[in-house]
């Protein structure tokens, strides 16, 4: 056998790993040993998380460094995760420069851009487009917002409505043919040989961002409680931020009651798993995901663990 088909044959294996067909005495390293301190284990999660610190986005992140049921390391400086980069400033975009990308991966829908702005990118570097849906719920929030009616914002979004939009959004992750498939051209690219350094964004980076970064490193072997804790990283870094577009808000007179916003700011483990559970009706897992949901084959997943772990 060749070198590069016993390559390939390895990441294949490597790959079915990452799907769940690890034997259960392998998910025994997992728990903490008896005794341990939680906040060693914070720490050691913290040191995981690379945020690449910038004025205008709160929410990027390198997506590497996490460990792997493998034994690997998912390499860094390979991808990006992102808030919208469209309130960069010329320092950020300096920063971002020095990441080397060779790709920007936009998920928001145009009344996003419309509302928001292009993103602000180094010369040479262009955006590409690909539009995962949100179920409407921008123009929902704009809507409830701009009529500055306490009332219609209550009925909008209290009594545990907004609670119930995101779980609908992160369904569509799985159900929609489209979504899916805009997630799974960004996966491929990652996985391409001869593609460099990416960015994938949304606005707030968190929910379609989100999903992809938890589905990618799952597909790559990191532990599944890694992944989810990868994805609610997001409200550590999005809090502040957040707090102060609330406090404007209310400041402004346009909400009296702005914590209605937090089922829509944060992620939540319920929101992940209104998207993991439908994965399974309708795939019957990851794998199922993976394959027939997002029509990845076996080369893919083993080129994305030959490329990205190490």
């Amino acid at each position: 056998m060749s070198r590069a088909r016993i390559r390939l044959a390895t990441a294949v294996l490597a790959s079915a790993l990452a799907l769940g067909t690890l034997p259960a005495s392998a998910y025994a390293t997992q728990a903490a040993a008896p005794g341990a301190a939680a906040g060693q284990h914070r720490q050691l999660w913290a040191e995981t998380i690379r945020q690449i610190p910038l004025q205008g986005a709160v929410n990027v992140r390198d997506l590497g460094g996490y460990r792997t049921w493998t034994g690997g390391r998912v390499r860094q400086g390979l991808v990006y995760r992102s808030d919208a980069l469209s309130k960069l400033t010329a320092a950020d975009v300096t920063t971002v420069a020095g990441l080397g990308l060779t790709k920007v991966v936009d998920f928001r829908i145009p009344m996003e851009l419309q509302y928001d702005g292009a993103d602000r990118l180094p010369a040479g570097l262009s955006v590409t487009s690909r539009p995962v849906s949100d179920l409407g719920l921008y123009g929902t929030l704009v809507g409830a917002i701009s009529s500055g009616d306490p009332v219609k914002q209550e009925q909008m979004l209290g009594g545990g409505r907004a609670e119930a939009y995101m779980r609908d959004i992160y369904r569509t992750f799985v159900t929609s043919p489209e979504n899916r498939a805009q997630f799974a051209a960004t996966l491929r690219e990652i996985a391409a040989g001869g593609q460099g350094p990416l960015l994938y964004h949304c606005t707030s980076g968190k929910d379609r961002t989100g999903w992809l970064s938890y589905v990618l490193l799952r597909a790559l072997a990191v532990p599944e409680d890694t992944a989810e804790r990868d994805y609610l990283a997001s409200n550590t870094f999005r809090a502040t931020y957040d707090a102060q577009v609330r406090a404007g808000l209310k400041q402004s007179g346009r909400m009296q009651n702005p914590d209605l916003l937090i089922p829509l700011q944060e992620v939540r483990q319920d929101y992940l798993d209104a998207a993991t559970a439908r994965m399974e009706a309708d795939f019957g897992g990851f794998y199922g995901y993976l394959t027939d949901g997002l029509g990845l084959d076996l080369r893919t997943l083993a080129n994305l663990q030959a490329k990205l772990v190490g």
